[in-house]
């Protein structure tokens, strides 16, 4: 027996599964045998008496899972950190170990009582002494780790738990003496898995399977060489016996039901300090404030998912609601990550959602010089399409040329800074490019629920629909299309060659005939499948008018291509008077200027097709400047860059008869982007046809 190490027990006298707070409990209320509960606590109590010194507190009725003293709190040296339990099931037990605590001369911490944490099953110390692993996701908050590093004086490793099943660390995670670690890798996020493969080496890492997981293996005591579990394969008690551990098998069945095991039933309460080992906590809080409708638009319900989803946790500081529909609210939300990096990525996307440090934490951007050409500095703030401002100088300056996935170049006229967004292969020495988050915010519209109504696609979604859900979408549609018309704004349409194939072609050519497209973006394949309809009457060798292959019909598209060729560009042979119908030949006739961007798929490729890919998005970008509505009609690869080009405020419809593609394409976090699932073809004619009704003149009907 070693006397140097005692563990406080609670006898089961009590013991129950009266209520559900963990998934282990569902289905068990009061199915748990008292005698059978009896005489598994009594064997793990002789097993660990053999190798420790056990210490016993007095049973309580009341609080059936005091038996599980792991969350009574957790002990280092002479002081312990009192556990502020989640659920109020098991707040009544926190006096009586306080009580205890206390009465053995202990040095007593507690938390805010509304700071949950659930003591040595959530913080499990390394077994040499080197720092504190502690958990958070399901009962303990991770604001409460910089507690735990002040108080006990010892580095905090912050681990986020993600299967509710292994709510409490102890559940999942068992460091063992000599510096191993016995755990289950899949409890964990990707985060804290990294965290552990750099902090135990690979040949000191136990990973266990799910068998092993769900029977509570790592919920183990270790005492030295030592230890004691509820149940292990006979791989895993291979593995523990080869690395020098000896495994003590006591089943635990009935606690099982409650979710706990041999750890959850246990307390170390002689955890010795290590005089070099000195507090340090990666964990990183800052304050956040977001205006607007924030309920309407779930807006703050996306930022609290960000910040949870992402591994951080928050607390409401402040919330103000609007009194009335059209006021709008406002909120202060904590935000606590366990690493900067984390916390990075966390603010980056709440910018995103137009959260803004509060007034008094207003500082100015971070910049770093461009020393490489087409090279941005690490950590450079990766631009999305809101409006966005950086702060520079004390000053809020509007960022130019928006969109996705650039960086923001800072430059100073005349004194003056001067702020755009760039792609990196544009980036030039001398410039200053922002990095990190801090003086960086987003613009976001506020309207209220009504105008919202009125403005928006508010009844388009990217589902499937029904025929009779299209029609409404294509009603919408096309009176937004005559409103930018009438108006004398700007409509980009991006294609593929399935409209041809589909015969939208018609219909699309009739809709730049008719002045309601500003510009075409595309590949070399739609452009060739029209060209080759309208000479040939085939498209992609199949008739389009009785739908059957054509003889040789497959060497059709390479004619057209070669007599384009022939001719030096679409515009010459329309003028030659080769082509006379179709996509492109209207394109030429109304001065609508297209860009075909090349793929090394291409046939041919026509001598209008750009190759150059760096020149084809220069001037898909140049085409898409003003525009004020596009519509995306079944074809991936164009549209996913003409998403990314394009800054919020532009009207995006994007028509796909797969789900997925209009998934992809209108889930841009941009109100203004929606999805219509259906063959493009069908949409384009029922498009023309509403069109036609909305330009008719009215005809009074005769009585």
């Amino acid at each position: 027996m070693s006397s140097s190490i005692r563990f406080l027990m609670c006898a089961p006298d009590h013991y129950d599964v009266d209520y559900v707070i963990n998934p282990w409990m569902e289905g068990n209320i009061h199915k748990s045998s008292r005698d059978r509960a009896v005489e598994q606590w009594q064997k793990l109590f002789h097993v660990l008496k053999e190798q420790a010194v056990v210490d016993l507190v007095q049973p309580q009725p009341g609080v059936p899972d005091m038996v599980f003293t792991a969350n009574a709190g957790l002990v280092l040296g002479d002081t312990v950190v009192l556990s502020r339990f989640f659920h109020k099931e098991r707040q009544g037990e926190e006096p009586f170990f306080k009580q205890w605590f206390e009465s053995k001369g202990y040095t007593v911490h507690e938390l805010p009582k509304d700071l949950p944490f659930e003591g040595a099953g959530d913080a499990l110390l390394d077994r040499e002494g080197r720092w504190l692993w502690a958990g958070y996701g399901f009962r303990s908050e991770l604001d409460s780790h910089p507690y735990l590093a002040k108080w006990l004086d010892i580095e905090v490793l912050s681990l986020r738990l993600m299967d509710e099943r292994f709510y409490h660390l102890d559940t999942c995670f068992c460091p063992l003496s000599g510096g191993y670690l016995l755990y289950y890798p899949p409890a964990f996020d990707s985060y804290s898995n990294r965290l552990i493969e750099m902090r135990v080496p690979a040949e000191k890492r136990i990973a266990i399977k799910e068998a092993d997981a769900v029977n509570f293996a790592c919920n183990a005591v270790n005492i030295d060489s030592v230890v004691v579990m509820n149940k292990a394969s006979d791989d895993l008690k291979a593995r523990l016996t080869k690395l020098g551990f000896r495994v003590i098998e006591t089943p635990l069945t009935e606690f099982l039901k409650a979710g706990g095991a041999a750890k959850c039933l246990t307390l170390r309460v002689t955890e010795p300090v290590r005089e070099e080992v000195h507090a340090s906590t990666p964990v990183e809080s800052r304050a956040v404030r977001m205006e607007g409708h924030l309920l309407d638009s779930g807006l703050i319900n996306r930022a609290l998912d960000a910040i949870v989803e992402n591994g951080g946790s928050f607390q409401v500081l402040n919330f103000s609601l609007g009194e009335q529909r059209q006021s709008t609210s406002s909120a202060e939300v904590k935000v606590t990550a366990p690493s900067r990096d984390v916390m990075e990525e966390i603010i980056s996307q709440l910018i995103d959602l137009g959260a803004v440090p509060r007034p008094q934490e207003v500082c100015d951007v971070n910049m770093e010089p461009v020393h490489q050409a087409g090279v941005a500095p690490d950590d450079f703030y990766v631009t999305t399409i809101y409006p966005t401002e950086v702060r520079v100088n004390c000053e809020w300056v509007k960022v130019q040329n928006q969109r996705m996935d650039g960086a923001i170049a800072v430059t100073f006229n005349s004194g003056s800074p001067v702020a755009r967004c760039k792609l990196l292969r544009d980036l030039e020495v001398g410039e200053h490019v922002i990095v990190g988050i801090e003086g960086i915010r987003t613009i976001r519209k506020t309207e209220s629920r009504e105008q919202r109504n009125k403005q928006e696609f508010s009844f388009m979604s990217a589902g499937v629909s029904s025929e009779r859900r299209v029609e409404l979408v294509v009603e919408q549609v096309a009176w937004e299309l005559r409103q930018v018309r009438d108006q004398g704004g700007k409509v980009v349409v991006t294609a593929g060659p399935v409209v041809i194939h589909t015969g939208g072609g018609e219909h699309l050519s009739q809709l730049i005939r008719q002045g309601y497209v500003q510009a075409l973006l595309g590949g070399n394949a739609i452009a060739v499948h029209d060209i080759e309809q309208n000479m040939m009457g085939t498209s992609l060798g199949v008739d389009m008018k009785r739908g059957v292959a054509v003889q040789g019909g497959h060497r059709h598209h390479l004619k057209v291509i070669n007599t384009i060729r022939r001719y030096g560009s679409i515009a010459k042979a329309v003028e030659q008077g080769v082509l006379q119908s179709g996509v492109m030949y209207e394109c030429v006739r109304n001065n609508v200027p297209f860009c075909l961007a090349g793929s090394i798929r291409d046939d041919g490729p026509l001598p209008d097709t750009e190759m150059d890919l760096i020149k084809a998005q220069t001037e898909y970008a140049r085409l898409l400047q003003g525009a004020d509505m596009i519509l995306m009609l079944s074809s991936m690869l164009h549209s996913i860059g003409v998403g990314n080009m394009t800054a919020a405020g532009v009207k995006m419809v994007c028509v796909d008869i797969n789900p997925a593609v209009v998934t992809k394409l209108s889930d841009r976090g941009s109100v203004e982007s929606v999805g219509v699932v259906t063959d493009v073809g069908l949409f384009l004619s029922l498009l023309v046809q509403q069109l036609d009704k909305l330009t008719s003149p009215y005809h009074l009907v005769q009585v």
